[in-house]
């Protein structure tokens, strides 16, 4: 437990470093001090989970390295803040040389002597031998053709982020069972607690199967990070305006399969149940990913069941472990809706990532606060696209409030509706498309930054159904 004070100290003044959080909870669980170290290993995310279920061989020179660097960088972090980042990708790219070519199933890579796999014990049966209880993986998931990706909050040269980067990949690399995968990582914009998701976020890291070579590399894409001329990441930059889109459909999908499950007690059998006539729009309609992933994202939900789906009020990650890696939901958690009426904003989030944020029109203290469902979706509420309602209306629980377009384009930004919160016309049509009948809608002051933050190429469903409703008139306090 030498380590352990200077740890903790590192911790206290990098609290996003994730891989120093792990360290710090290895540190503690080795002294027996288990809730410290769960309490470390809870910070540490996905830096803990990718290296304490990972297979692949770790050498313990490597740990110790890194660990021995943020113990001096605790002695020198203020004159020294270059030297952890260049020492600490030597060592992941040390560390990511590692990782075994690809084999064929079943075929395994005898780990080095001096290598260890992090969280294993020093005896491990293979699965499937006797007195293992976990599932034997009927056949290696399908790789995504091209490029695969996940996402991370960065800022230029960050010290920590190559340790979380590497940790999303090894992640990516493991749930192809150690076939070859190009991958990436996008940086998302930290705006205080938040993570900013957006239509260009750059390509900050990559990983490469060199099949001729034998070896995987990591690469840093930010000069700052690796103190280089990183090069093009344009065609990796190009796949990921491909897959940017897409996971904002796996999103919206997701959230409605466990939405409609919520309400109905059961799964949708078919996609067309989910985007059906009003009332039964879940969803405002279809396009190609949704159809092509429902079958295979039903099938982990109905397999998880419904416990594990709705866990921790929906939280998604397990639930498409038989989906390739490109192919599986990034979002973790169901789409909300946050407004915030001190800030005049309302924003798409899933969990603490920021899909969207938009400037709407508000009522004031006519406005309430408090938690809410989206309880009907219409287009075009009482027969008009240019009316006191525009063309979408979102109505809020069993009440006369409702999220809606307006024919008072001024009022963005102002407290002049009744109680309603108003939207721009591309705004609320766009929302209407990302949000599912049943998203949870949470109104306060104070939870979201003045922030603005839109595509350049909307959101659309396509394959469109009837949502009008020509049995109502409306009476939202507009």
């Amino acid at each position: 437990m030498g380590n352990s004070a200077y740890l903790k100290k590192y911790v206290e003044n990098h609290p996003n470093n994730k891989m120093a959080w792990y360290l710090l909870g290895k540190e503690y669980e080795a002294s027996g001090q288990e809730g410290k170290a769960h309490y470390c290993y809870i910070q540490a995310g996905n830096v803990y989970e990718a290296f304490e279920s990972s297979k692949i061989p770790v050498p313990e020179e490597v740990l110790s390295g890194y660990k021995a660097g943020l113990v001096k960088e605790t002695h020198r972090r203020e004159k020294r803040g270059s030297f952890l980042r260049k020492f600490g990708l030597a060592l992941l790219i040390a560390l990511v040389m590692w990782i075994p070519s690809a084999h064929a199933p079943g075929d395994r890579e005898a780990a080095p002597a001096s290598a260890q796999t992090i969280g294993a014990p020093e005896s491990v049966e293979e699965p499937g031998a006797a007195g293992d209880e976990r599932p034997v993986p009927p056949e290696t998931p399908p790789v995504a053709k091209g490029p695969v990706f996940t996402a991370i909050g960065y800022a230029a040269g960050e010290t920590g982020a190559p340790a979380e980067a590497l940790a999303g990949l090894l992640a990516l690399q493991q749930q192809t069972g150690g076939a070859p995968l190009e991958a990436g990582v996008l940086g998302m914009e930290r705006v205080g607690n938040w993570l900013v998701w957006s239509d260009d976020m750059p390509v900050v890291f990559g990983l490469e199967q060199l099949r001729d070579a034998g070896r995987t590399t990591l690469q840093a894409y930010d000069p700052a990070a690796c103190d280089c001329t990183p090069p093009d990441p344009s065609e990796l930059k190009a796949a990921a305006k491909q897959w940017i889109p897409r996971q904002e459909s796996l999103g919206v999908l997701a959230s409605a399969m466990l939405h409609y499950k919520q309400a109905k007690g059961a799964w949708p059998s078919r996609l067309q149940e989910l985007a059906g006539p009003f009332p039964d729009n879940w969803i405002a309609g279809t396009d190609p990913v949704m159809e092509g992933a429902f079958g295979p994202l039903l099938k982990q939900l109905q397999s998880a069941g419904s416990a594990a789906a709705e866990q921790a009020g929906g939280v998604i990650p397990a639930l498409a472990e038989g989906m390739a890696p490109g192919g599986r939901p990034y979002f973790t958690e169901p789409f909300e809706i946050l407004v915030d009426t001190k800030a005049h904003v309302l924003a798409v989030v899933s969990g603490k990532k920021l899909v969207r944020s938009y400037a709407v029109g508000l009522g004031g203290d006519r406005t309430p606060e408090g938690n809410f469902v989206i309880s009907e979706k219409v287009i075009n509420p009482n027969g008009k696209d240019n009316g006191e309602f525009g063309s979408r209306g979102m109505q809020l629980s069993d009440t006369n409030y409702a999220i809606h377009g307006t024919n008072e384009p001024d009022s963005i930004g102002k407290d002049d509706s009744q109680g309603c919160i108003r939207m721009g016309k591309k705004d609320v049509e766009e929302l209407f498309d990302l949000v599912p009948k049943g998203t949870k809608v949470t109104i306060g002051k104070g939870i979201l930054p003045t922030l603005e933050s839109v595509p350049k190429e909307r959101f659309a469903l396509g394959h469109r159904q009837d949502q009008t409703n020509p049995h109502r008139t409306y009476h939202w306090l507009r």
